[in-house]
């Protein structure tokens, strides 16, 4: 049975969705291409990821549908490893499909995440802003949700 977690839709780093002091680009743009040569095609999403808050739990990912490793998108940097498992959002009565992106930290060179921000890419939402609740339901199978620890 898939976990249902609510919280508010946070700002990220603004990286995903346009260009940016760290990339001339949409580094979501520049990636997609990557992720469907291996297997995982993303073209129908939006080009940005909501951050949606489940503090005080965290995330981990677990079993990830996709994990693809030293993925070399980007000149700027060296490789990084990426995973993807399917979740489903809800905002205002709507559900939407989508996939929790995961960028390994231990690859990525800035734009760290908090453990308690859930990374997502699904369709554009509208009237959706920073501060609105939302609801994500994900595969406990291939995403584990606990307490930090102290």
């Amino acid at each position: 049975m898939n976990k249902r977690l609510q919280g508010p839709l946070m700002r990220g780093h603004q990286v995903a969705s346009r260009p940016s002091i760290a990339y001339p680009y949409s580094s979501l743009e520049k990636q997609k291409p990557y992720f469907k040569a291996l297997g995982l095609d993303l073209y129908e999403y939006f080009n940005g990821t909501l951050n949606i808050s489940i503090a005080p739990l965290e995330f981990k990912m677990t079993h990830p549908q996709f994990t693809f490793e030293r993925v070399e998108w980007t000149d700027l940097h060296p490789p990084e490893t990426f995973s993807f498992s399917c979740c489903k959002v809800f905002f205002k009565g709507v559900e939407y499909s989508g996939w929790v992106y995961y960028p390994h930290p231990e690859t990525k060179k800035t734009h760290f995440q908090n453990p308690s921000l859930i990374e997502v890419i699904t369709y554009e939402i509208p009237e959706i802003q920073y501060g609105d609740g939302i609801e994500i339901e994900v595969d406990p199978d291939e995403i584990s949700i606990h307490s930090p620890k102290v």
